[in-house]
Order: structure tokens, then C-alpha cells, then sequence
């Protein structure tokens, strides 16, 4: 998180509550109405709109998606190559036992 300062984290952080609010509001339109999603988004919005402001990043998404890309958390590394004449074990495969 190099050069990120803490207001621009806090907006980082404020924009990912918002887009996970907005996927569990939105993604059943069945149960939730339009006027309800509207309501349950309303104070991320706030929320997101403030600490964009307060960090500068207001109309700045290049800026803004580079912070958030600093939340994630860093690659995993590779997993070593089989060993010669060895089949790979998948996961599932190696936490049940089955071996086939």
C-alpha cells in the first residue's frame, strides 16, 4: 500500500461496504423492492460520497481503483510442479482420502 494514505484507504474501504450492500440488496429483486433497496443503499452512498470528499478521490476513479486494488490481499504463489511419475491430488481429493 505504498503512497496510499489513510483518508484514501477509509474511501477504499467505504466504496467495497457499498458495492457489497448493493449486491445483497439488488440480487433478489423477489424480496427485495426498489424502494427498500434505495433505502438499505442510502447510508453507504452517504458513506462513500463523504469519505471520497474527504480523501480528494471525489471524480478521481483511476486514483480510487488503484486504492481499493491495495485492499486486496497479495497473489498467492504457484504451487510447486508434481513430482515426476506422481499424479496431482486434487484438493478435494486429498482432504477425503480418495486417492483414485
Amino acid at each position: 500500500m505504498t503512497g496510499t494514505t489513510s483518508e484514501e484507504l477509509l474511501a477504499a474501504q467505504a466504496c467495497l461496504r457499498l458495492l457489497h450492500t448493493a449486491r445483497a440488496a439488488l440480487s433478489d429483486t423477489a424480496t427485495v423492492s426498489p424502494a427498500a433497496a434505495a433505502t438499505l443503499l442510502a447510508g453507504p452512498i452517504a458513506e462513500a460520497d463523504d469519505a471520497l470528499r474527504r480523501a480528494g478521490l471525489a471524480g478521481n476513479e483511476a486514483v480510487l481503483l488503484d486504492r481499493i486494488y491495495d485492499l486486496a490481499p497479495p497473489p498467492r504463489s504457484p504451487e510447486p510442479p508434481a513430482a515426476a511419475g506422481h499424479a496431482p491430488v486434487s484438493r478435494s481429493c486429498a482432504r477425503e482420502g480418495d486417492w483414485s
